[in-house]
């Protein structure tokens, strides 16, 4: 008598998951509708500027939207309750936001690129310049293009930070969902400005000081980047403390993480995958992580040619490529990707102990995967 074997165990079944495209695409449409809304509705016959129109190149430029798919993930986190509708609004206004704090900052940093293409107020510029004169006017001498470029990105990103104020009410939140998301957004906007001052000020003084270079990349990072906007999705579904703090504790890390990449980008990284020179944050003399580490082990004769070298407008290439063989000697390099390693390894921690729905979970570990695995 033969025994037949015994049946195969069922398949597990896959573990939930959110489709991180498909969050992002209505968030899309509600920004591209918005912003073609705004530049069809110039009034007063033509005479007013269009200036939707500068802020949809610079959308439809690229970006990764971080800060809306965190939004949308924090919203699911929190178990996706209320209307949709106002979700996505909420994460598109984040992207809004995020245009205002980059286009200010290509001007406070001088870049010229920004996701492959000029900047705005660069863009801004060569527009004025090839402006042909008026008949009953003309150019009065020493105005300057690039004077007019800057003082237009002003405007342009200060636009941008009042329609997304516009954008997140249009959504129709209400009056309980805009008591929990309020405060945290004003949170938000002070710590980046505060974390963007911060950065400001230290810009061009080559430190050793480690811990501030942590600070600011906590501020005008981890915590703009990756923290409020996942607390803000949950807000919506009116999430309690304990899961704020939850996300918290997986936010700050990954957000560091997330920044100490992008600073060896800065200086290793292709500009063909970036976006922007790979020497901008060497010319600027951004005080970053990798550089206060490399001057903390650097021998006199090589912290000397660094600090000749960093926040040098006219660096060269060969110049650039001094300044990472000193890095790489240093070891400076492998000490900030063995940091990244930490960091991730922590937030993921974090995530296991976290009360958030498994499908979000699932999310935000693929999330953190990319953010510390990324090229660009």
């Amino acid at each position: 008598m033969s025994l037949s074997p015994p049946a195969p165990s069922p398949a597990p079944a896959p573990p939930p998951t959110l489709d991180l495209h498909r969050l992002k695409e209505p968030v899309e449409q509600v920004l591209n509708s918005f912003l073609g809304q705004k530049a069809a509705s110039t009034t007063d016959e033509g005479r007013l500027p269009n200036l939707a129109e500068p802020l949809q190149d610079f959308l439809a430029a690229g970006g990764k939207r971080i800060r809306p798919v965190l939004a949308m993930v924090g919203w699911h986190a929190a178990g996706a309750t209320g209307n949709p509708r106002t979700a996505h609004h909420l994460a598109a206004s984040l992207e809004l936001f995020h245009a205002f704090a980059l286009i200010h900052d290509d001007v406070m940093d001088r870049s010229t690129t920004r996701r492959g293409q000029p900047t705005v107020h660069c863009a801004q510029a060569d527009q004025y310049e090839q402006r042909p004169p008026g008949a009953m006017s003309r150019r009065l001498a020493g105005t300057s293009a690039d004077r007019f470029g800057e003082g237009a990105a002003i405007l342009i990103g200060d636009l941008a930070l009042v329609w997304s104020d516009e954008l997140l009410h249009a959504g129709h939140p209400t009056a309980d969902q805009l008591a929990h998301v309020l405060p945290l957004l004003d949170e938000m906007r002070t710590e980046v400005t505060l974390g963007q001052y911060l950065d400001l000020a230290h810009t061009g003084y080559a430190s050793p000081d480690v811990e501030t270079a942590l600070t600011v990349i906590r501020y005008k990072t981890a915590k703009y980047t990756v923290e409020r906007p996942l607390h803000l999705g949950a807000a919506l579904t009116g999430a309690d403390q304990t899961l704020l703090e939850a996300l918290s504790a997986y936010a700050i890390p990954l957000g560091e993480a997330f920044q100490l990449r992008d600073d060896l980008l800065g200086v290793f990284g292709d500009p063909a995958l970036t976006g922007k020179p790979a020497m901008d944050d060497l010319r600027e003399g951004k005080a970053t992580v990798l550089i206060a580490l490399t001057l903390q082990r650097a021998r006199r004769a090589q912290a000397d040619q660094l600090r000749l070298f960093l926040g040098c407008r006219t660096l060269t290439e060969d110049q650039a490529d001094a300044v990472r063989r000193i890095v790489v000697a240093t070891d400076a390099d492998r000490t900030v990707n063995h940091m990244i390693t930490e960091r991730h390894r922590k937030a993921l921690a974090a995530l296991d102990r976290a009360p958030v729905d498994p499908a979000a979970a699932n999310a935000l570990r693929r999330l953190a995967d990319q953010a510390v695995r990324r090229t660009a």
